[in-house]
């Protein structure tokens, strides 16, 4: 069973740092302010519309292998593809993480997101090709339906979950580290627990992400200035709940 280790921008050290928001005013200590109502909207679509994008070019990769069976003997032919996406991807991300300036500066932030979009389609096109394609269908509607039922429960909850940064990163190293342990007894009830925690993580790092976001009446919010890391951080948080369910 083919699988890609799931990837993430969720480091406190390597993120941009998130302010508090002054509760009366809703004016950021510093950076940029979502106080006005137009800039905030702008940024929100800014964002989804660079995901709408990346999903897109995900899921054309994923349907190519699934369905052109030259592209999926050639992936099975040549599996240094798989090896230099997977590098590209892994330097990409790390670079995006840690350099601020390089993601908040254009045209290079579009090109390093366009590298990383490209890298990780074409890895999921290949992890793709070892499901059946009923089974891969199956994941993606089910994790089309949890990210529309999260997002709008984020836009909708007055519960602020930007304050959990710290819990949700010490459940990833618990997951990271499960993870690895049940490497060891594939196909087990302990993979099933696996998938499931690791499902459940990605779904509320989605809500976490969104009401960052969103900014508003939460205590943290991400600069507008950071509309491709708030679109990679979405997108990862999609693509890594589709590997859970797809790996159940």
């Amino acid at each position: 069973m083919a699988e890609v280790p799931y990837q993430t921008m969720h480091n406190p050290d390597q993120a941009p740092k998130t302010v508090p928001l002054d509760p009366e005013n809703q004016v950021e200590i510093r950076g940029m302010s979502f106080s006005e109502e137009s800039i905030r909207k702008a940024f929100i679509r800014k964002v989804y519309l660079i995901l709408t994008v990346q999903l897109a070019i995900t899921m054309a990769f994923i349907s190519l292998f699934m369905y052109h069976k030259p592209a999926r003997i050639w992936t099975m032919e040549n599996p240094w593809v798989g090896t230099i996406a997977f590098v590209t991807m892994f330097v990409v991300l790390i670079i995006m993480a840690c350099c601020g300036e390089m993601r908040r500066k254009t045209p290079h932030n579009f090109i390093f997101l366009a590298m990383f979009t490209a890298a990780q389609g074409l890895m999921l096109g290949i992890v793709a090709t070892a499901y059946d394609s009923n089974e891969v269908l199956k994941a993606v509607g089910i994790t089309c339906a949890i990210c529309v039922g999260l997002t709008l429960f984020s836009f909708q909850t007055k519960w602020d979950f930007t304050v959990m940064g710290g819990f949700l990163f010490v459940g990833l190293l618990v997951v990271f580290i499960f993870g690895i342990i049940v490497a060891f007894f594939p196909g087990s009830a302990a993979s099933s627990v696996y998938s499931a925690c690791g499902a459940l993580l990605f779904s509320l790092y989605l809500i976490y992400d969104t009401q960052l976001m969103i900014g508003g009446n939460h205590k943290y919010s991400i600069s507008p200035e950071e509309y491709i890391f708030a679109a990679l951080n979405l997108y990862l948080d999609i693509i890594n709940i589709f590997l859970f369910i797809l790996r159940r």
